[in-house]
């Protein structure tokens, strides 16, 4: 009877033994924190999808990177999920834009600084600007990546970063990504004072949704006449008083187009249009947000590209001759 009972007994063992390693794992590292750890890619959450597709190409294979921000939305007021959140808590490096952009969002990357997880501000890292006028007078703009110049500074402080903060990625890998994706970034920047320089110097004035272009402005040599949204976020809104002296802004200096931003409703737009009683363009921009692929701006490099066209087409009286290869 004993030999029978035995016999049966031997191939539960290794089950048992599992489940009492899992026990103590799970007791002395906290539920969710077990071994299986060690075998896990390095992991990297960034928060926008500009920041995350810039973020891909530095890392490549060396870490899994998640991105919480989906195409077409808007950084300064899209969510995360409960699942996104725990992502961020439980990351070897947060990469997000910083300089107030995820309004949102800071509060579950401030969660993860204060648990231990090493984050990135890179916004506060690349020589930011502050809002000359309106609502957002004297703070911080957070829309660095309209200049490639800075957006090249970003990649060696993304790639720094890595390198240092993640464990396990391949130092040379990163490196060799960094320089390689910093080198089209390079020649987009070229590509862009090239188009630009079709732009007779009189027409070089840029109204928009909201303040968003002033990086582009200090490195190209565009005026920004004003914004519809007299604000650095889209969450404000424009008084009649602050349309109508746009408006008048506008016919003082000749504006020929007016750019709104493609992830929001150009209704603002058509309206500072009407309130003008001029002929101007209303002319999509992918400012603030990548698209799904297939839809015009899937990734950084197109985003600009297709900007600049939009930008040298809508002010010259010509299309401008340069194309990127």
């Amino acid at each position: 009877m004993n030999r029978t009972t035995n016999t049966h007994c031997v191939p539960a063992r290794p089950v048992l033994l599992a489940l009492a390693l899992t026990v103590v794992c799970a007791s002395v590292l906290g539920i969710g924190g077990c071994a299986a750890r060690g075998d896990d890619r390095p992991s990297v959450v960034v928060t926008t999808n500009i920041l995350g597709d810039i973020t891909r190409n530095i890392v490549g294979e060396e870490a899994d990177v998640t991105v919480l921000m989906r195409a077409g939305a808007d950084p300064h007021s899209f969510g995360v999920s409960a699942p996104q959140a725990a992502s961020v808590e439980e990351a070897d490096l947060v990469v997000h834009n910083g300089l107030g952009l995820e309004e949102n969002v800071l509060r579950h990357v401030e969660a993860a600084k204060e648990a231990g997880v090493a984050t990135l501000a890179v916004g506060d890292a690349v020589d930011p600007i502050t809002y000359r006028s309106g609502e957002s007078a004297d703070e911080p703009d957070p829309h660095f990546w309209t200049d490639p110049e800075r957006v090249r500074e970003a990649v060696g402080v993304i790639a720094d970063e890595v390198i240092e903060k993640v464990k396990g990625v391949d130092r040379k890998a990163v490196e060799k990504n960094a320089s390689a994706y910093g080198a089209e970034i390079t020649a987009l920047a070229s590509w862009m004072r090239t188009a630009f320089d079709e732009i007779p110097e009189e027409r070089r004035r840029l109204v928009t949704n909201h303040h968003v272009f002033g990086y582009l402005a200090q490195r190209f040599g565009f005026r920004i006449v004003g914004a519809v949204v007299p604000s650095g976020t889209t969450l404000a809104s424009p008084s009649a008083s602050d349309l109508t002296s746009l408006a008048n802004a506008v016919e003082k200096a000749g504006v020929r187009a007016i750019f709104a931003d493609s992830s929001q409703p150009d209704r603002l737009a058509h309206v500072l249009k009407q309130e003008a009683e001029i002929d101007v363009d209303v002319v999509p921009l992918f400012s603030e947000s990548l698209t799904e692929k297939g839809k015009g701006a899937a990734t950084y490099l197109e985003m600009m590209r297709a900007n600049t066209r939009s930008i040298a087409t809508a002010l010259s009286t010509e299309q401008p001759r340069c194309r990127p290869s």
